[in-house]
């Protein structure tokens, strides 16, 4: 595993992270972080497709996010994608936000740290709460997962 993580920088500094909490194998992620949704492959799959909303204060996001609650989320139903969009192009300061928040499928170890792990945890269809990163704070919308 040492000889993997030198010559590819990316991809070792996300196995490396991980290696203790289970990256690079998919028993000890379920292990970790699956059991909230054995049935959904959390923490094992090996691509999400996600959308978000970046923000770089905290009011900012707390605001979209408040939205996401009062048209949805308070009444128990799912963002729907294009009403996240919407959101997403008017709250995002990311390039992203002017698709929608678009970020297509990306793989694990490609995004930093906390942004990998909710991105990764979050149900397909699901919301995530506002949280933090080097970049800003986020809020990320899961539409898929496959291996």
């Amino acid at each position: 595993m040492g000889k993997d993580s030198k010559p590819k920088d990316g991809g070792g500094k996300g196995k490396g992270k991980q290696s203790g909490g289970g990256g690079g194998s998919d028993d000890s992620a379920s292990k970790g972080k699956g059991k909230a949704g054995k049935s959904d492959g959390l923490g094992t799959c090996t691509y999400v497709k996600a959308r978000h909303i970046l923000c770089e204060k905290q009011g900012k996001i707390n605001e979209a996010y408040k939205k996401l609650q009062d048209g949805w989320l308070e009444n128990g139903d799912k963002v729907p994608p294009a009403e996240f969009a919407k959101i997403a192009a008017e709250y995002s300061e990311c390039p992203s936000g002017k698709k929608g928040g678009d970020l297509g499928w990306f793989p694990r170890g490609k995004m930093a740290g906390p942004f990998q792990e909710v991105a990764f945890n979050t149900p397909v269809g699901a919301t995530s709460a506002p949280f933090k990163s080097t970049h800003g704070y986020h809020i990320i919308l899961s539409e898929g997962r496959k291996n």
